[in-house]
């Protein structure tokens, strides 16, 4: 049996939202927490800050888009990577990098299936499958991943 240190933090990254789930404290289930609006960095980071504390999170599980094959130019993983240094500095738990895949399709498709569609936006939803894959992958033997390392972050 795997020992957890406690609860992790799920984060769908977007544009204009970030998604947040958590897990109980066994790190079996993920389940869907919230949805926040972006705002500034400075504001995202304090809330971030905020549930971390609320949820009394010991790390990050933080989605990370696939970057396609031999793709030229500064994709949504990039955004998302800079985003994490920037993220990096402003908490004080680990941050866990993950292939998010295709979170929010599988997170749609879930909810179809089991009948809900709930209102609003299905970030905290794809948060959820994003820290579920990652569980699972611990569960199942898979070595912790070293956790994100920082760095300066660019101006974006």
């Amino acid at each position: 049996m795997v020992e957890f240190p406690g609860r992790l933090l799920g984060i769908d990254h977007g544009l204009k939202y970030l998604g947040f789930a958590t897990c109980d404290p066994t790190g079996l289930i993920a389940t869907p927490l919230q949805v926040l609006e972006r705002r500034s960095k400075r504001e995202d980071f304090a809330i971030v800050n905020e549930i971390i504390a609320a949820q009394r999170s010991v790390a990050i599980v933080l989605g990370l888009p696939p970057r396609p094959p031999d793709f030229v130019g500064y994709s949504q993983a990039d955004t998302v990577r800079n985003w994490a240094k920037h993220l990096w500095h402003a908490v004080h738990i680990p941050i866990y990098l993950w292939d998010e895949g295709f979170s929010s399709v599988d997170a749609e498709a879930a909810l179809q299936s089991a009948g809900k569609r709930p209102p609003g936006r299905i970030d905290a939803h794809a948060a959820a499958v994003i820290l579920q894959t990652f569980l699972d992958a611990i569960r199942e033997g898979r070595p912790w991943p070293a956790p994100f390392s920082g760095g300066e972050p660019s101006e974006s």
